[in-house]
């Protein structure tokens, strides 16, 4: 049987991620919720769901011996980071004063700039982003099988990802006057900035892409 770990790293709310993949996962994959570098490496597939500050999670990523263990297997094997599991990808946050990621991908975290004002009505939106919002498919990738174009997924964030390489943007979603990378793809690794374990169908047919994939 193969395994899929998702990394618990002291931060983040990993019961309901853990049950989302059970539910998709069938009699081929063991789920399992892991602090232990071992277990992580060996590991078919990895998912890494953050939340909370990036600078709190990089400090304690390093403290801990995570990081390591994360490059390693961003090198290595499938990978599937959720929301801060996307933010720090990137080479930079402006979040924390300035934290510094692991530059997988060449690139900036930005917050959405206030006031932010719909373009529309006039109205000011809200800091964080919170809710439903349409992810537009900005190239095609297997992860998206089954998921119809403008589909609707969970977000809750307040800084977005603005990748160098617009090549590894694979999804994009609108707030107010932005237009905002909400899932990159690179290799072998995948990452949204939305919650598909809270998101319903659509969300559950990505991660059993992921499985698949």
């Amino acid at each position: 049987m193969k395994k899929v770990i998702v990394i618990d790293y002291g931060m983040s709310n990993l019961r309901s991620v853990g049950k989302a993949l059970e539910h998709v996962a069938g009699n081929h994959w063991q789920v399992q919720i892991s602090d232990q570098a071992e277990v992580i490496l060996q590991a078919d597939k990895v998912v890494f769901p953050g939340q909370g500050a990036i600078g709190n999670c990089m400090s304690l990523l390093n403290q801990n011996g995570m990081a390591e263990v994360i490059k390693q297997s961003l090198a290595t094997k499938p990978f599937l980071g959720l929301c801060l599991g996307l933010q720090m990808l990137l080479t930079r946050s402006e979040e924390s004063g300035g934290t510094a990621g692991f530059n997988w991908v060449a690139g900036t975290v930005r917050r959405f700039t206030e006031p932010l004002l719909d373009p529309d009505s006039g109205e000011r939106l809200k800091i964080p982003h919170m809710g439903w919002n349409q992810v537009s498919h900005a190239l095609p990738h297997p992860l998206w099988q089954g998921i119809s174009e403008q589909s609707r997924f969970y977000f809750v964030h307040s800084y977005f990802v603005t990748p160098e390489d617009q090549q590894v943007t694979v999804g994009t979603t609108r707030y107010g006057p932005i237009e905002f990378t909400s899932a990159l793809a690179k290799e072998n690794v995948f990452a949204v900035q939305f919650h598909p374990e809270k998101s319903q169908q659509a969300g559950l047919t990505l991660l059993k892409n992921f499985l698949d994939w």
